[in-house]
């Protein structure tokens, strides 16, 4: 199990990215799209204004379950540990054991 401190704090993570995700994405769209260097600069540093945890790359997806950030499998939204237990009870639909 992981700390429930972080836990938390990836939590708060994916509700400031909600809560900026459309005034990011403006944003970087413009900064992108602009001719002039000033301007561009000028928008860069209002991108810089905004929450630094508000980013998508800092948030760190972890297993729902446990808690886990390692082994993290994005299609169930649990590790490694945990699918392998749940595919094995038959939690999972359409998941099988391979045989070749």
């Amino acid at each position: 199990m992981a700390k429930k401190s972080l836990v938390q704090r990836d939590k708060k993570r994916e509700l400031l990215i909600a809560k900026h995700r459309s005034q990011r994405h403006f944003l970087l769209q413009k900064v992108r799209h602009e001719i002039t260097l000033e301007k561009r600069w000028e928008l860069y540093k209002s991108l810089l204004a905004l929450p630094r945890d508000s980013s998508p790359s800092r948030l760190r997806r972890r297993c729902f379950i446990t808690g886990r950030a390692r082994g993290y499998y994005r299609d169930f939204g649990v590790s490694r540990h945990v699918l392998r237990k749940m595919a094995h009870l038959g939690n999972l639909p359409g998941v099988t054991k391979s045989s070749w």
